[in-house]
């Protein structure tokens, strides 16, 4: 089929978005609206003493200056976490709520202290200059690992040790008789850096508030609008659903960071209704970086328990994980604790231990971002091979294939908890080292070398915990015209969700993709949904469209037996056509659509309409994984790291759309090089000044800085969904972090540098190789 599962079809939206014809959220106008800006906290840590609005109330144009002394006197409410974590000593975990505007103290560089609204965006700005807060600094901590020291400054007065939690995994007995019985242990520390999202288009949102029907509208681009419909309801407004309204359309990449609890979402509503004027707020791109959620930031202990064979028998891994300065939600829990299952990777380590301290700091609160936790565990347990195979003197492949799970051993449960169902480790490494031409890389090397060069190779087996069960909604709608709309609960921010659905419901329907509307991101059209996570869109949302296009066809089969005067087991469907079976009577998709509105047409018992929804929630997690391969070469000269060739060899499951298959892993794999190579918020030691604020500052990989690019497609379906996906959208960025930094280390390795963290800058990089020829006497 043309346009079914399987086929390259190019993007169906592309034409809307490269013309200038996309709704991004800043497009948005509405009448009379007006513009909000916020003053933020300059310090990391201060009291505040007084708030004077007076002057900033009195400039031209402004309608009002709010602060958290408003917000909470107005008696609104602030959502919290959930889950049900504990402290190591038992007692319940210490996790602050983020206020909407901080009152008494701020906790971070970047930390809302008021808001201005004014008729103009300029007003706005002018008046917030005026706004005076007498500020008393306080010491301030912004690395994890100095705030889990005691004697640390503390982020909160009531938590002495800066620990909101720990999170513990897997069997510490086992583990610690598999550590007794070992001949060798390695254990390294390695540290996972602070990064930002970076999408193209900052955040934003706009408020309004309807008092004739007491309700309220949120535009926001967000990942999940019924979510953030359910919490502003429920946590902030209280109020039932049905009185709020979350419309997000086109998102300018979101990649996790633009989740739902953001607090300029209550604010413009609360706003508007104040004001009965819908409030505006844009970021502005130097302030994206302040306001907005991070990713990353921890640090791993990790020990690989190995016998006299080089056989794997444990990996123990203690973790400092920044969470920023407040726990909004759950949503600060989830990553890496959640996902952090995968770091035995695709090995046989019969017994593990994880322990997670969740560390408070005077630093933006962190969240998902592409991986979320997953790219830590690849990073961890591929870099701690690495390190085994140079202490044991063994060739890093071959102790990976002596320890890689064998397909026969699958469905296989790894000692941390998740059920690896399917898949073919290591016929994927054996396919990339074929592609990537191992064998000729010393060759590759001794050229460079001639050349003046270092040269090194990665690789790294990648899997990751994808689509957990929740559930997901979609519905086909067709018209009495019989043309179809198709809404999802998931929401696209760039993934090309419009097109792989429309493939989807082209091969289950046969319908053309031209005939159908789709409609995401609108809780007053869509009925319900979770929103698009974790790699999740194809296989649930995906999933609850087959199964509502499965109920089309058996209403379809129903009413085509009537109208073709034959038995309904007689009538099979096939290419959008109803049949009578070996006979040449037939209808298609489109005259059943339009007779089903017609009820002079219909069987007796049926109602008019053809209209079919289905939710879908998935028994158990999907895994996709893969195998990285990337070549480097450095300057010694000057630490400059050029990327030469970088292999793929991926495991989704089946494949929707192979073009927009590989979209997704080149973007996944820049981001991860991204991190590797040059991105990295900073802090100034002791201020805490955020120092990364602009793209002056905070460095992102260029077109210049990627090399081509080859992706191998070694697909195992999964029988967990009917589908057989497994999920694509953080597949490239799980295995390139590791990839990229074995391949750097390796090229490295003949200058005798041991160690290096992320990022590897050209002077981090210069730097390492002139204390290891020092240290070495070269």
């Amino acid at each position: 089929m043309k346009f079914g599962i399987g086929q390259p079809v190019r993007r169906f939206e592309d034409v809307r978005l490269l013309t200038g014809k996309g709704r991004y959220q800043d497009d948005r106008v509405l009448a009379r609206q007006v513009h909000a800006v916020f003053v933020r906290s300059p310090h990391a840590h201060a009291a505040i003493r007084a708030i004077s609005t007076e002057a900033a109330s009195r400039a031209p144009g402004v309608l009002a200056v709010y602060t958290g002394a408003d917000y909470a006197k107005d008696g609104l409410g602030m959502p919290k976490a959930a889950m049900p974590r504990k402290k190591r000593d038992g007692s319940p975990m210490f996790a602050p709520q983020r206020p909407a505007l901080v009152i008494d103290r701020a906790r971070y560089v970047g930390d809302p202290v008021a808001m201005i609204v004014a008729e103009t965006l300029e007003e706005a700005k002018d008046a917030a200059e005026l706004v005076e807060v007498d500020y008393a600094p306080l010491p301030a901590v912004t690395l994890v690992w100095e705030a889990a020291e005691p004697g640390a400054p503390r982020v909160w007065d009531e938590n002495p040790d800066n620990i909101s939690h720990t999170h513990e995994r897997g069997d510490r007995k086992a583990t610690d008789e598999a550590f007794a019985r070992a001949t060798r242990i390695v254990r390294r520390r390695y540290v996972i850096t602070r990064v930002h999202a970076q999408y193209m288009e900052p955040r934003g949102s706009i408020g309004t508030y309807d008092s004739g029907e007491d309700r309220y509208t949120l535009y926001a681009d967000v990942n999940y609008p019924h979510r953030v419909r359910n919490m502003l309801a429920d946590k902030v407004f209280r109020v039932p659903e049905s009185k709020v309204r979350v419309v997000c359309h086109d998102v300018g990449g979101g990649f996790g960071a633009k989740g739902w609890q953001y607090v300029d979402h209550r604010l413009t509503l609360w706003a508007a209704r104040k004001l009965e004027r819908p409030v505006k707020w844009r970021c502005e791109r130097s302030e994206v970086v302040l306001a907005d959620e991070h990713g990353r930031d921890n640090v791993g202990d990790i020990e690989l328990a190995l016998d006299a064979d080089g056989r794997f028998l444990g990996l123990r891994l203690h973790m400092l994980a920044s969470i920023g300065a407040y726990i909004a939600s759950d949503r600060q829990l989830l990553t890496p604790f959640g996902q952090i299952g995968t770091v035995t990777g695709v090995y046989d380590i019969p017994a593990a231990l994880v322990s997670i301290d969740a560390v408070l700091s005077n630093t933006n609160p962190t969240a998902p971002y592409r991986g979320a936790g997953r790219p830590e565990a690849a990073y961890l347990i591929e870099r701690i091979i690495e390190a085994a195979a140079q202490e044991l003197g063994v060739d890093p492949i071959e102790l990976r294939r002596r320890n890689i799970i064998p397909t026969q051993r699958l469905p296989y449960r790894t000692p941390l908890g998740p059920l690896y169902d399917c898949g073919a480790f290591e016929a994927n490494m054996d396919i990339a080292l074929k592609a990537c031409d191992y064998a000729a890389f010393a060759a590759r090397r001794e050229a460079s070398r001639s050349a003046g060069k270092l040269r090194g190779i990665g690789l790294a087996n990648a899997i990751e915990q994808a689509a957990g069960p929740a559930p997901e909604y979609a519905e086909v709608r067709f018209n009495p015209s019989g043309t179809a709309i198709m809404l999802l609960g998931t929401k696209t921010h760039g993934q090309g969700h419009e097109t792989a659905f429309k493939q989807i419901l082209h091969e289950k329907l046969g319908i053309a993709p031209s005939d159908v509307q789709f409609i995401d991101g609108d809780t007053d059209r869509v009925a319900f949904g979770m929103g698009s996570n974790g790699s999740r869109s194809m296989v649930t949302g995906g999933t609850a469209l087959s199964l509502a296009a499965a109920k089309i066809v058996a209403k379809g089969k129903r009413l085509a037996a009537h109208l073709l005067e034959a038995a309904e087991a007689d009538i099979e469907f096939a290419d959008a056509r109803f049949t009578v079976a070996g006979t040449d009577r037939s209808l298609t998709l489109k005259q059943v659509a339009m007779a089903a509105f017609q009820p002079a047409r219909l069987p007796p018992g049926v109602e008019p309409g053809f209209y079919e929804d289905a939710t879908y929630a998935p028994k158990q997690d999907t895994f996709p994984n893969g195998c990285h391969v990337c070549e480097v070469e450095i300057d010694p000269a000057t630490g400059v790291v050029e990327l030469l060739s970088y292999l793929v060899v991926d495991d989704v499951g089946t494949v929707i759309n192979p073009l927009t298959l590989a979209g997704q892993i080149h973007g996944g794999v820049a981001q991860g090089v991204g991190q590797i190579l040059m991105e990295q918020v900073v802090y100034a030691p002791g201020s805490g000044q955020l120092l990364t604020a602009s793209f002056m500052d905070y460095a992102m990989p260029r077109a210049d800085t990627m090399c081509n690019m080859k992706i191998v497609s070694n697909p195992v379906p999964t029988a967990t969904n009917p589908l057989g996906a497994k999920g694509a959208g953080e597949a490239g960025c799980v295995g390139a972090l590791p990839a990229v930094m074995i391949a750097i280390m390796n090229a490295l390795a003949e200058c005798g540098v041991r160690e290096l963290d992320m990022p590897a800058t050209s002077e981090r990089v210069w730097s390492a190789i002139q204390a290891a020829r020092a240290s070495n006497g070269a």
